[in-house]
């Protein structure tokens, strides 16, 4: 299978550029990529665009962590030594998104623990979980 440029390898989905007429060898740069960090054990291209994409949708499910998942295991293709287009496309979103997930969820737990009763007020009795069974009476030494 062929596709603008480059050869695709179907039976272990490596890719790479196409090989120069005549010259034989792997292309210019001389050797072969993978969309994903297990190299030639790891999946197609076609496989490779199927797991981003999903890993991408699910992210939204409130599972931000699917998107660490997914730039881990397409690393290859986030630092741009894959030439992968079709799996960047939701490589590089989910790795937006799992930042910004990554900075919100750490200022929000960052205010609650420098801020604090100071912050707050007398309203951190009512925020805070530590205290849910004294309130509902289960721990039986009050």
């Amino acid at each position: 299978m062929e596709r603008r440029g480059e050869t695709i390898d179907e039976e272990q989905g490596l890719i790479g550029p196409r090989p120069r007429p005549g010259g034989g060898g792997e292309g210019v740069s001389g050797r072969r990529t993978w969309p994903t960090v297990d190299g030639p054990h790891g999946l197609s291209e076609e496989e490779s665009v199927a797991y981003a994409r999903s890993y991408f949708y699910w992210g939204f499910a409130l599972l931000p962590l699917l998107w660490a998942v997914n730039c881990c295991y397409f690393w290859p293709v986030l630092r741009k030594t894959h030439p992968s287009p079709h799996v960047r496309r939701y490589v590089m979103p989910s790795a937006i998104g799992f930042t910004i997930f990554t900075v919100l969820l750490g200022s929000w737990s960052l205010t609650f623990l420098i801020g604090g009763e100071q912050l707050f007020g007398p309203a951190w009795n009512d925020l805070v979980m530590y205290n849910l069974a004294d309130k509902l009476g289960l721990t039986g030494w009050t």
